[in-house]
């Protein structure tokens, strides 16, 4: 099928390649000329303006999938809510407050579109391994965006339809806070291995050892063996942390809910205490693994901005 990928940042590329490498027309669209220039080298046909793209689809139905920072989603959704005829279809396949995400599907059916969440989670590998794909919004746009998420999904990749708006990105928010506490838990076994009573222990060793047959053998741990493997003392790392929001969200959800979160506030309250110059080997590790699984900055630079952290 014929879609616009709007963002062409570390995943909206990668979902741009592997659709355009998946048999589908994809349109590319990113204010940085640099990648638009990397998209076309994927067989990805680049747009200058939103008007432009529009202009691509003829008289088919338009698709725009978005991979933006959450901060901008609003904007963009305006301006393209002054262009886009009845019948379209927009997708917001990025790290966005599911709160947000009825209020914005409710101004796209007023025109007669309709508006898809996206949970998106893969990292750099999601080219390569597949995604993991969490949608939310109406059935009938999910039906119809269905053959992108087949080949986003493949080959080790899955997709799931969760009924209502906000709920894809509600699940992706969900599992970004697992995400945190199970990160947090690695680094501080780690940290104990390295800094206990044992001072031969080599760390690279023991997260291989546990990738076997063991109960807390996954993606995470081999990732974070690997860290260790490659760089046994974190050297250049600063052991500042980023937060993407979503661990944020969740613990305001929790708090309105009653729910009480105390592992994942436990993480979440690590790496603002990093921001402010709390680090450790465990801090360290949490940037290593982050580096590994999304391509984030090894070190954070002051002032930046959580929207643009990603997965």
């Amino acid at each position: 099928m014929k879609i616009a990928v709007v963002g062409l940042g570390r995943m909206g590329m990668q979902i741009a390649r592997k659709l355009s490498e998946g048999g589908h027309e994809v349109i590319g669209y990113d204010l940085n000329e640099a990648f638009v220039q990397e998209a076309a080298g994927y067989g990805i046909k680049s747009a200058r303006s939103r008007e432009e793209i529009i202009a691509t689809f003829g008289g088919e139905r338009i698709v725009i999938w978005l991979m933006i920072p959450a901060d901008y989603v609003d904007g963009e959704l305006d301006k393209w809510l002054e262009l886009l005829p009845e019948g379209s279809i927009l997708v917001d396949g990025g790290n966005s407050d599911y709160r947000l995400a009825e209020g914005r599907a409710n101004r796209v059916a007023e025109t007669g579109s309709a508006w898809i969440d996206v949970g998106t989670s893969g990292g750099v590998w999601l080219y390569e391994n597949g995604a993991s794909l969490m949608v939310g919004g109406g059935e009938a746009a999910f039906r119809a965006i269905e053959p992108v998420l087949q080949t986003l999904a493949a080959p080790g990749g899955a997709y799931q339809h969760f009924e209502g708006a906000g709920a894809g990105h509600y699940v992706k928010m969900i599992h970004n806070a697992i995400e945190y506490g199970m990160m947090e838990s690695l680094a501080e076994g780690y940290r104990m291995l390295k800094e206990g009573p044992y001072k031969n222990i080599n760390l690279a060793d023991a997260g291989e050892v546990w990738q076997h047959a063991s109960v807390i053998r996954s993606w995470l741990n081999e990732l974070t063996r690997d860290v260790v493997r490659e760089n046994p003392e974190l050297e250049g790392i600063d052991g500042k942390v980023a937060e993407n929001g979503e661990c944020r969200w969740t613990l305001e959800t929790a708090e309105e809910l009653e729910i009480e979160l105390p592992a994942i506030k436990a993480s979440f309250d690590v790496r603002l205490a990093s921001l402010e110059g709390k680090t450790n080997f465990a801090t360290k590790l949490l940037a290593g693994m982050r580096n590994k699984f999304g391509g984030h900055p090894l070190n954070v630079t002051p002032g930046t901005d959580i929207a643009k952290s990603g997965e």
